[in-house]
């Protein structure tokens, strides 16, 4: 088929929304453009994150291998030269096949001087010809040729910055969840200048020669809680009833974290805004989806854009207690899963198979027509491939002194095992024989407060995902790393230069 035959690509991105975070799956929420794509599309009820942190969960979906196999495990660990990733990036290999690739907001191939102060990287765009980014460069932080907010607006820059810092670190406090309304508008939000630049992409920097392949990734609804104007009032308080925290829930592979004293320490009131601001906020990312998904249906090139939508992990948002991600339990590890476009059968469909984020690279493969590689471990969701389970890995935060002992999930519909070491991987071997346990029955147990790894009642469901997972982990690993996979694809077509021309220079 010829590269201008084959469907633009449009893969759309928010950081930490929940799986039931839309409102075609919680008439909640008010997200309208994502409700219509849904309509045209399938929803896929069932998705699941690798591994429930931003930096690994992101590189496990740009190059589709789990984080134990591309090296990237936890939020303090990066791969810091193109050489040494461990196989092409999607951007790689879309360009390599023809694609126009521009990314506009979050990868977080690299981490801020301040998790990894001293360690030198060498950033690259990875793939992207186009390529812009909130924020400032710094020195950990800058991928070569980029565009940058402080850089572009440094008038709109300084506000947001300032305002975020009033969340404290990553938001992950009480300030960040009680949250407030914003003083800037929306249109001057970091998101609303990443918006704008895809757009002026799409009007004045295509490559008329060739499809593209466009990645819009978001910071919200990621703490702090900072609404933009207008927002809020799409929702009425009374929809959301506090979720005050549980009797304690004793053991489990996250127990005692910090996570579990914010929302606790947080008054009725504060939960129930909390919960309103974060709804308010998956408004806003769908408000500036909708202009995207506008504009291409006037341009007249959404019937030919395959459109894929996702989030990084999810939020506790007080299940059980927490907030955030950093563990395994169903808010913080499911996430949203749409597509829509050319190849997608049953339009409006909900698709109950287990599905990965390590499934985005084989299906935005195979939409483009091409061959999905066999090292990778996940599958193309335009497939009729079932898996039986669905896999997430978690090795600790990466902020503590040592890297934690891993704990793993393998779940389906109905159930959920959890297993997982305490403390140090380098002493997890020897205490190899002391795995914990979580066990739950999701359809009867949603917030998963009641462990039923021990119960003599559940011991065949037990040993079955007990099995299920290991062969699952065997099977992955039989088929990355091998020789093939780590030989680099060759780029053709235009040389990869900084492409600036699109935009005013600051």
């Amino acid at each position: 088929m010829p590269a201008t035959k084959r469907p633009n690509i449009l893969f759309l991105m928010t950081d930490q929304q929940r799986h039931d975070a839309l409102g075609s799956a919680n008439p909640v929420y008010r997200t309208p453009a994502l409700d219509r794509l849904a309509a045209r599309g399938v929803r896929f009820s069932q998705a699941v994150c690798n591994v429930p942190m931003c930096v690994p969960s992101r590189y496990s979906m740009m190059t589709g291998l789990y984080g134990f196999q591309c090296g990237v495990k936890h939020n303090a660990q990066m791969v810091t030269r193109d050489p040494e990733m461990p196989v092409p990036t999607l951007a790689e290999r879309l360009r390599a096949a023809g694609y126009q690739t521009a990314g506009f907001g979050k990868t977080h191939w690299y981490i801020g001087e301040a998790v990894m102060p001293g360690v030198p990287v060498e950033g690259s765009r990875r793939g992207f010809e186009v390529r812009a980014l909130r924020g400032s460069k710094g020195p950990n932080n800058d991928e070569a040729g980029g565009l940058y907010m402080a850089d572009d607006r440094p008038d709109w820059h300084g506000p947001v910055a300032k305002e975020q810092a009033g969340g404290g670190p990553g938001g992950e406090s009480v300030p960040g969840y009680v949250g407030a309304t914003s003083a800037i508008p929306g249109e001057r939000q970091a998101e609303g200048w990443l918006t704008d630049k895809a757009l002026d992409f799409l009007e004045r920097g295509r490559d008329p020669a060739r499809p593209f392949f466009m990645y819009l990734s978001l910071d919200y609804p990621h703490v702090p809680l900072f609404v933009p104007p207008g927002f809020e009032e799409l929702y009425d308080l009374a929809d959301f009833p506090d979720n005050p925290p549980p009797e304690p829930v004793p053991g489990g592979h996250v127990a005692g974290h910090r996570f579990e004293e914010i929302w606790p320490a947080m008054s009725p009131d504060e939960r129930r805004r909390s919960r309103l601001r974060y709804a308010a906020l998956c408004s806003y990312t769908d408000s500036l989806f909708g202009r995207v998904l506008d504009r291409l249906e006037a341009l007249g090139e959404l019937e030919n854009t395959f459109v894929l939508f996702t989030s990084d992990h999810g939020d506790m948002l007080g299940d059980r207690g927490r907030v955030t991600k950093y563990s395994l339990y169903e808010g913080s590890v499911r996430v949203p899963l749409i597509v829509a476009g050319p190849g997608v059968a049953s339009p409006g469909m909900v698709d109950e198979r287990p599905a990965e984020l390590v499934d985005v690279v084989p299906t935005l493969l195979d939409a483009a027509g091409l061959e999905i590689p066999d090292a990778l471990p996940g599958l193309s969701l335009l497939s009729d491939a079932v898996r039986p389970g669905s896999f997430a890995e978690m090795h600790g935060r990466g902020y503590e002194e040592y890297q934690r002992a891993p704990a793993v999930m393998y779940r389906t519909a109905e159930w959920k095992l959890i297993l997982h070491l305490p403390g140090r991987l380098g002493e997890a071997l020897p205490a190899a024989g002391r795995i914990s346990g979580e066990l739950y029955r999701l359809a009867d147990d949603p917030l998963e407060l009641n462990n039923c790894y021990a119960d003599a009642a559940c011991a065949q469901v037990r040993e079955r995902l007990t099995a299920q997972a290991l062969m699952h982990l065997m099977c992955s690993v039989g088929r990355f790393p091998s020789a093939p996979s780590r030989a680099r694809v060759r780029v053709t077509g235009p040389e990869t230069k900084p492409d600036r021309s699109i935009w005013p220079q600051p």
